[in-house]
């Protein structure tokens, strides 16, 4: 097995196709790290002033009161960019890069008068259905190897049998009583190796220029993740490589199964991702925004005239705590269901998505390119772990809100309403902080069906290459 392997290694080191595909994929690569040099740094900065903007909105909050603390919120929050950007970019650009963290709706007569609470609001880019599938517009790793690297390893491996019944050697080895598992596994193996040695040169010097670069900063993470994700380049070339065997073990001559394989490429790679996204498209219909706004304003409506029945409309004279606690009570109503309301818009769309990628994992290019993004820290698995954040942050500074209320003895501990709350200033150090992490562990769990199912792929078409070969006539 190894003596064959080797054999086809050789050959493919002195033919032509292995300099073509090597210089090709160093230009590639190259062109990769010298974008995301030029790019990064400016989503670095962006996100570092963001990050300012927002300290300084607490801290101006927390110098006015507790009350102003709590009725404007912890602002935007923003999600911090990715390091390993340059390895899939995906859907990434059609995200939403912040969620809304503030109030801003609407301003009530009194008295007293009422200001609504801040909410989380989630920006309308959510990402569309049209944005499911591989992006090919930039060169990064996902283009790279998902397109690239696939066709050449079809061109490694169109006439490894084939070409060998042409020439008649193919009787020769047999003759030797190899069995024919052996043979197909050295082959295997040397189209493996082949294709690896130009890939592994071209990322060895995209890291090196990147890692060498004072705007980017690879941590001990960072490169774990990189070790996965040249991982699953293996597998999916691998998947690719045992599809040229099984239809160069199935055809006579090496002509034809060249033009069966690239009709097979474009048909996987290309065609098929986008007819997916095609028919995903029309597995649902899209939030209506106007749907939204009138049910928005309707739970509104209907809060303001419970609010005034109750404010207005009884015979017995109300105290001014129980004013108050009434308009406290409306405000805080108001914030929860407004909240709640663009929390089941924005399931509905994740949801929707969702369905359409599940459709799109047909395409094994779209398995490869979830997998990528999963690890690279990008695409919409990234974007739900920044809602999480989002979600967990939000819950950190309500218990702190609530907490440093019921601290103040000389409040009347009513939510909603300046007269209600603490009006001491807090210490800005004391706010709960925003910070955007990524969890590997989460990230693994997700890509684990992705996974499985890339390598499902890779053991039928070794399984149908294997089979096609023991039948072969010599």
């Amino acid at each position: 097995m190894w003596h064959i392997a080797k054999r086809e290694l050789y050959d493919n080191l002195n033919s032509l196709r292995f300099a073509l595909a090597t210089v090709l994929l160093l230009g590639l690569m190259l062109t990769n790290a010298i974008v995301h040099l030029r790019e990064h740094p400016k989503r670095v900065q962006k996100y570092r002033n963001y990050v300012a903007e927002y300290q300084n909105r607490l801290a101006s909050y927390a110098e006015d009161s507790l009350y102003k603390l709590a009725e404007q919120g912890p602002g935007d929050l923003h999600k911090q960019p990715s390091t390993l950007r340059f390895c899939a970019e995906g859907g990434e650009a059609f995200l939403p890069k912040y969620v809304i963290g503030e109030a801003y709706r609407w301003g009530r007569g009194g008295p007293p008068p009422l200001e609504s609470f801040w909410i989380l609001s989630y920006p309308s880019a959510t990402p569309a259905l049209h944005n499911v599938r591989p992006n090919v517009t930039k060169v990064d790793w996902g283009f790279i190897i998902g397109y690239v690297l696939s066709l050449i390893a079809l061109l490694f491996t169109f006439d490894a049998i084939s070409h060998e019944r042409e020439r008649g050697t193919l009787r020769l080895m047999l003759a030797n009583s190899i069995p024919r598992h052996t043979v197909l596994i050295g082959k295997f193996l040397g189209a493996l190796i082949s294709i690896s040695i130009p890939f592994a040169l071209a990322v060895l010097v995209n890291l090196l220029m990147i890692s060498t670069s004072s705007d980017v900063h690879l941590s001990a993470e960072a490169w774990g993740r990189l070790g996965l994700i040249f991982f699953i380049t293996l597998l999916y070339v691998s998947l690719f490589l045992a599809l040229g065997l099984l239809v160069s073990a199935r055809v006579q001559r090496s002509a034809v199964s060249l033009v069966i394989l690239l009709l097979a490429w474009v048909t996987l790679v290309v065609f098929m991702p986008s007819t997916l996204v095609s028919i995903a498209g029309r597995s649902g219909s899209p939030t209506s925004t106007l749907g939204f706004s009138e049910r928005s304003a309707q739970l509104e409506e209907e809060l303001a005239r419970e609010y005034y029945t109750l404010r207005y409309g009884s015979n017995k004279r109300l105290t001014q705590i129980q004013i108050l606690q009434v308009a406290g009570a409306f405000v805080t109503k108001d914030a929860v269901q407004q909240e709640r309301l663009r929390e089941e818009r924005l399931k509905q769309r994740i949801s929707q998505v969702r369905r359409a990628r599940a459709i799109t994992q047909i395409s094994p290019v779209t398995i490869f390119q979830h997998l990528l993004e999963a690890f690279a820290g990008t695409g919409l698995e990234r974007h739900l772990q920044f809602l999480d954040n989002v979600k967990s942050h939000a819950q950190q500074f309500r218990v702190f809100i609530a907490d440093t209320e019921q601290a103040d003895p000389e409040s009347l501990h009513i939510f909603g309403v300046r007269e209600g709350m603490s009006q001491k200033p807090v210490t800005p150090e004391a706010i709960p902080k925003f910070e955007d992490k990524l969890s590997l562990s989460k990230d693994f769990n997700t890509a684990a069906v992705d996974l499985l199912l890339l390598t499902l792929f890779v053991i039928v078409l070794l399984s149908g290459a294997y089979l096609a070969f023991v039948r072969v006539e010599i």
